[in-house]
């Protein structure tokens, strides 16, 4: 069977769902606007129903949880112009917006949209989180994260295996897999062994994972002290939190402001100095090896891999990004957290980093586009010169299915809907 000669160019396809992404928001908006008004007015009252969210999910089938979270958006959106104008352009989209609507206020509003429109919704989701445990109130979600913590043992007789699930404070599980990390490294074999051993002796790291559970188990019930006196910043517990967070309340936080205090009365603890833009500062030194005290800065700044879209945090390498070989000198201005997939894109892949006029990295496909933050926007395409696709501005008729041809895209007058309703809100 021959090829269609009529496939649609990736790059068509690749503008055509960034566009009906845009339009989604911008809907999605106006969907929750109708919401507000719907439940300032008490429309849900007429049904019998109890509140706004018990009637989305009996007449728009969502779930309750998703019920919830639309109308609490709705209601959040009506003192926040900023965001909810770039809600309404398409430019945000709904996840990023539930997000800050968590957290935001006429007091950052424009600083974390700012920040939302440069970045990816993995991102804001954590700088949000961080904000909610830099204040006060995040003592609540502390004390429930202790209250619920529990251990549960199945034993499944049938299957031979026995299931042990653990809930934890986030600090008090990062320990608990930091010395799992320890167990499981100190008891695998070189890489030299491992390889030798053939792909039916290799372990996945799950497993390994298990093997060291065990090992922990069976070193306490035997007595033995652990004799390694490895003080690795692989096995370091790290705590993002602002100096202003621990002062007064207002900050970012990685734990619950006050889970951090408790640490820090009786915790090893490292100073890392960071500008307003949390880049630590430098120690440049001149050598091959990343030095302990630069890998721990870099992982403070970057946290996980810095390719735009990764969110690797495990196994990622500190890449030079000039080499060592060329001149390059091990120092945070010259490094950055790469996984091993990125890491060999970068060096066998044809991808490279460069500066912008501001001075910033940033990540070039082997044609020479640039790699986005956060993603293309619908602007930067409406700004491309060349010729459209001949499928993008006639698109076929005849449903979403017609064909190989037909994809979903509102960019041809043959499928283009009618205009949208205009609300006065």
């Amino acid at each position: 069977m021959e090829p269609s000669t009529n496939l649609i160019p990736i790059d068509d396809l690749d503008r055509a769902i960034v566009n009906l992404s845009a339009r989604i928001n911008a809907e999605t908006y106006e969907l929750l606007v109708l919401i507000r008004q719907f439940d300032e007015r008490a429309g849900w009252l007429q049904w019998g129903l109890g509140n706004c969210a018990e009637w989305l999910h009996f007449r728009c089938d969502l779930s309750m949880n998703a019920a919830r979270e639309k109308v609490r958006v709705a209601h959040a959106l009506k003192t926040l112009p900023d965001v909810a104008t770039a809600f309404a352009t398409g430019e945000l989209s709904y996840s990023k917006v539930r997000a800050m609507t968590r957290v935001v206020g006429s007091h950052n509003e424009k600083g974390l949209l700012s920040f939302a429109l440069e970045t990816t919704t993995a991102r804001l989701e954590e700088r949000c989180r961080e904000l909610r445990c830099g204040t006060a109130d995040s003592l609540g979600s502390a004390q429930r994260a202790f209250a619920n913590r529990s251990l549960r043992v199945i034993r499944n007789a049938e299957r031979g295996v026995m299931t042990i699930s653990i809930d934890l404070p986030i600090e008090t599980g990062e320990l608990v897999e930091k010395a799992l990390d320890k167990a499981r490294d100190d008891s695998t074999p070189s890489a030299e062994l491992v390889d030798d051993l053939g792909p039916a002796r290799r372990e996945s790291w799950s497993a390994r994972q298990a093997d060291a559970l065990v090992s922990m188990a069976s070193s306490y019930l035997s007595g033995k002290d652990n004799q390694s006196s490895n003080t690795s910043d692989d096995y370091l517990v790290t705590i993002h939190v602002d100096q202003s967070a621990l002062a007064n309340g207002n900050g970012r936080s990685s734990l619950p402001i006050e889970s951090v205090k408790r640490l820090c009365c009786d915790g090893h603890a490292v100073v890392l100095g960071e500008d307003e833009n949390g880049e630590p500062l430098n120690i440049g030194r001149k050598t091959r090896t990343v030095p302990k005290a630069i890998k721990r800065a870099l992982q403070a700044r970057d946290k996980r891999c810095a390719f735009p879209g990764c969110h690797h945090k495990r196994f990622v390498d500190a890449h030079h990004i000039q080499h060592w070989s060329a001149g390059g000198e091990t120092s945070l201005d010259n490094l950055m957290l790469l996984c091993s997939q990125h890491h060999k894109l970068v060096h066998e892949g044809g991808f490279t980093i460069q500066r912008d006029y501001q001075n910033r990295w940033f990540f070039t496909r082997p044609d020479g586009r640039a790699v986005p933050a956060c993603g293309y926007r619908t602007q930067e395409f409406s700004r491309q010169a060349g010729p459209r696709s001949e499928l993008i501005n006639n698109p076929p008729a005849g449903g979403l299915l017609t064909g190989t041809k037909s994809f979903v895209v509102d960019l041809g007058p043959a499928c283009r809907e009618p205009p949208a309703p205009v609300y006065w809100h």
